[in-house]
């Protein structure tokens, strides 16, 4: 495989920005639900989440694709737009950002901010400061207990206790405690 074909298989993380009208939040959400459902069922998709707002009218989806190419198919596709038509009247998208990832950067970045995620090898760094230890601990308390399952069963244990504790605990905490060393200011 070359270069190329490596880049566009890259997945792809779209953040879309919406202006609400007051007042028509309710029938927004509504259309929200139906439209991620549509996206979810579209080739390439790998999940949308939206983020409300606190104060204001401005919603956000967070769209992620396997490809570049996909996610130009569902932009451009028959599908959506039928979507978007809906909501004319209630809503309007105001902006669109795109960033290429590798997976790891989700535990490092927010789409649609303007801060970059740190480079890789900081990356890898903080994600075995965060991993190591509770892979010692799975295969401490959890393999002895799996030791008569089938190989596959015991395969799937190990990624099913991890992945979610580094996602939702050990990852955010540890990369707002390594903060500045890996989002260090401009001049540090």
């Amino acid at each position: 495989m070359s270069t190329t074909e490596i880049r566009r298989a890259e997945p792809v993380t779209t953040v879309l920005t919406w202006q609400v009208r007051p007042g028509r939040e309710r029938q927004f959400e509504e259309w929200t639900r139906g439209i991620t459902r549509c996206a979810r069922q579209f080739p390439g998709n790998e999940g949308v989440s939206w983020l409300t707002p606190e104060d204001g009218h401005r919603y956000h989806a967070v769209l992620r694709w396997s490809d570049r190419h996909r996610l130009a198919a569902w932009l451009e596709s028959e599908e959506r737009a039928h979507w978007h038509r809906r909501i004319e009247d209630i809503a309007t998208e105001v902006s669109s950002e795109r960033q290429s990832t590798t997976g790891m950067e989700t535990w490092f970045s927010l789409p649609g901010t303007t801060v970059q995620a740190p480079p890789r090898w900081k990356m890898v760094l903080t994600t075995f400061l965060g991993a190591y230890p509770f892979t010692l601990l799975i295969q401490w308390l959890v393999t002895p207990h799996t030791t008569g399952w089938p190989l596959p069963l015991r395969a799937a244990v190990f990624p099913l206790v991890l992945l979610p504790v580094l996602t939702y605990l050990v990852m955010p905490r540890l990369s707002r405690l390594l903060r500045l060393w890996l989002y260090p200011r401009d001049g540090d």
